[in-house]
């Protein structure tokens, strides 16, 4: 199970987390990355955890100013990307963009989408995972898996008809050990989650908690 804790923009400490979170993942062997602010990747990676992206622009070097050029962030550190998130979204000219600049540098990616079918359309373009994430759930207190199973089993039936290696992940509200339980049962193969990791108390706390559910 894959667990990818985005910090969005959260006042947290990033260096903090991402020690929790290289902590945690020491402890129990799971897979657990950290996608910081841009300007915190490299402070991130050089604590060891394995480090994402919050998005990379559709663009190569050149007069792009204001993007996110894949190089830059796979030089920084990171090991991937995500693309087309809820309060990142994207034209699909761009997600497949993105994708490609993410391939020339070898990032993995994962593009989310609000349902079925936009998972469906995502997964057409190739990328490593699809995160189907609805957006009203977002930051909220009850997990995608338990609020809307369907969601998650009929997304993973549409992109496993698409092309059966593209794997499937859910979020939104997931934020113990139990959601990433039901999430694995619905067929999501990794999870995304933000609020209940950025805003604890006690990260370390939260992490192990999620990872008793694998």
């Amino acid at each position: 199970m894959f667990i990818l804790v985005n910090l969005k923009a959260y006042p947290c400490d990033a260096v903090d987390v991402a020690e929790a979170v290289a902590d945690v993942a020491a402890e129990s062997g799971a897979r657990i990355t950290v996608a910081p602010q841009a300007a915190r990747l490299s402070s991130v990676a050089a604590t060891g955890v394995e480090t994402w992206a919050q998005h990379v622009s559709p663009v190569g070097h050149g007069s792009h100013t204001g993007s996110t050029l894949a190089e830059a962030v796979a030089d920084a550190g990171a090991a991937g990307t995500l693309l087309n998130h809820s309060e990142r979204r994207i034209k699909l000219a761009d997600v497949d963009g993105s994708l490609a600049a993410a391939r020339r540098t070898g990032l993995e990616t994962v593009v989310c989408a609000n349902n079925p079918d936009q998972a469906a359309a995502a997964a057409a373009l190739g990328p490593d995972a699809v995160a189907v994430e609805p957006p009203e759930l977002i930051g909220g207190d009850v997990s995608v898996a338990s609020a809307d199973p369907a969601i998650v089993e009929d997304s993973a039936a549409a992109v496993a008809a698409v092309d059966e290696d593209v794997e499937l992940f859910c979020g939104a509200g997931v934020s113990n050990g139990e959601d990433v339980a039901a999430a694995a049962d619905l067929g999501a193969s990794g999870v995304l989650l933000a609020s209940g990791v950025a805003k604890a108390d006690d990260p370390r706390a939260v992490l192990r908690d999620l990872v008793s559910g694998i």
